[in-house]
């Protein structure tokens, strides 16, 4: 747990016109998002049955929130995300290639480690599309990481005009992979990598992340059955206030059958093709989509120049980040 506040750090507003700003950014951004993507708002499950496999494993390590339901004698788990889900969804649904569906998303990620850009509390824009077989590809997913952008420079030129505040953001998106991170800095660790490229690109696509690279190592954890390693990556900005790399979305083509079951295989979990949902994504009952998630407080924090994420949202803090920011001026919601 480290919390870090630059040296003469303000924030541009105070709490009451945070709070307004937040509103504005939420309602603008997701405008704009629905539009870029053809996306429709639905609603989406805080928990689901815990042994539905419709839980998102993120790099397979972290522990969910579960909880005993009276009712029904079983047990249900706090969404870590809706990757899967969605894909559930789509199909039933009815939700036709090119279309697609946006979440509000709230999760508890009770093993994270706290500092500026890592909270126990999430909330996302959680979106999911339908794709088709010739769309399932690196230049669709380009594409679609190029829109997301679009929207996020819109928001952020809104944010500019309402409130004065330039975060200083590039629309144009440099693409590279994780292999090509390691070959460009072979002597740094992944998190220093991006540090690096994004610095000098401003904004980057991280892409093909999962797998192991040829150091034998992963740049980072990604669970095997919901993006294709091999096409899926994540948004980054870079953030001058906190001056680092900042990550706003993960996000990737899904799975194929046979692209869920080889790596379920590297990842040593072939027993989870038994379960329902990886069953029907088998039997070809599910749609071939595309998705992501998109940090709704994450962008907040970016957009206003904010140096902590809990200046954008409400969650528990550990003693040490309420007394640093504390004694920095720094008002936690």
């Amino acid at each position: 747990m480290k919390t870090i506040i630059p040296d003469g750090y303000k924030s541009a507003l105070t709490l009451y016109e945070t709070q307004e700003a937040i509103a504005f950014i939420k309602a603008t951004f997701q405008k704009k998002l629905a539009f870029s993507l053809n996306l429709m708002r639905v609603s989406g499950p805080l928990f689901v049955d815990k042994e539905s496999g419709l839980n998102d494993n993120l790099n397979g390590v972290e522990r969910p929130v579960s909880f005993d339901i009276k009712a029904t004698g079983t047990y249900a788990e706090v969404v870590h995300s809706l990757a899967k889900w969605k894909r559930y969804a789509l199909g039933k649904y009815g939700f036709l290639p090119g279309s697609g569906l946006y979440v509000d998303m709230n999760a508890i990620r009770r093993d994270e480690d706290l500092d500026n850009l890592h909270s126990v509390y999430v909330d996302q824009w959680d979106w999911e599309k339908v794709i088709t077989r010739e769309t399932r590809d690196l230049e669709h997913l380009k594409t679609t990481v190029q829109a997301i952008v679009g929207a996020i420079c819109d928001t952020a030129y809104a944010i500019q005009e309402r409130y004065n505040i330039d975060s200083n953001l590039t629309r144009e998106v440099t693409f590279v992979t994780t292999q090509e991170l390691e070959d460009l800095y072979p002597d740094l660790s992944a998190k220093d990598r991006e540090n690096a490229f994004v610095k000098e690109h401003r904004t980057a696509f991280i892409m093909q992340i999962g797998g192991k690279l040829k150091s034998g190592k992963k740049h980072d954890g990604r669970a095997p059955d919901y993006d294709d390693w091999s096409l899926n990556g994540d948004i980054m900005f870079y953030n001058d206030v906190l001056d680092c790399a900042f990550e706003i979305s993960s996000m990737g083509i899904r799975v194929d059958e046979k692209s869920m079951l080889s790596q379920l295989e590297e990842a040593g979990c072939p027993e989870r093709k038994s379960l329902p949902f990886h069953k029907a994504l088998l039997s070809g009952e599910l749609p071939l989509t595309m998705g992501g998630g998109i940090g709704q407080s994450r962008l907040c924090m970016l957009l206003l120049n904010k140096a902590h994420i809990g200046e954008v949202q409400c969650s528990v803090w550990d003693d040490d980040t309420v007394k640093t920011c504390k004694n920095a001026g720094v008002e936690l919601l």
